[in-house]
């Protein structure tokens, strides 16, 4: 969790909710395989879920001690 995209991506799901591949890789401009690689090791971690709509899979934080911390470290 410590590293600095993994943080950028749970603060942004927290703050602005459930999000695809394609939207973070916009926001944080770094290469898509990279955020997909974080998203797999959040997920495995149990700090993410995820939904598939479509062809899309969109993430979120539903942990509520991981969104405690995380708000924590940001405030």
């Amino acid at each position: 969790m410590a590293h600095p995209v993994r943080l950028n991506i749970i603060k942004n799901l927290i703050d602005n909710g459930p999000c695809n591949v394609g939207s973070m890789q916009e926001k944080f401009q770094v290469p898509q395989p990279t955020i997909s690689s974080h998203l797999g090791k959040l997920k495995r971690a149990g700090i993410l879920e995820s939904t598939r709509k479509g062809t899309e899979i969109f993430y979120k934080v539903e942990n509520d001690l991981i969104i405690s911390v995380a708000r924590a470290l940001f405030s």
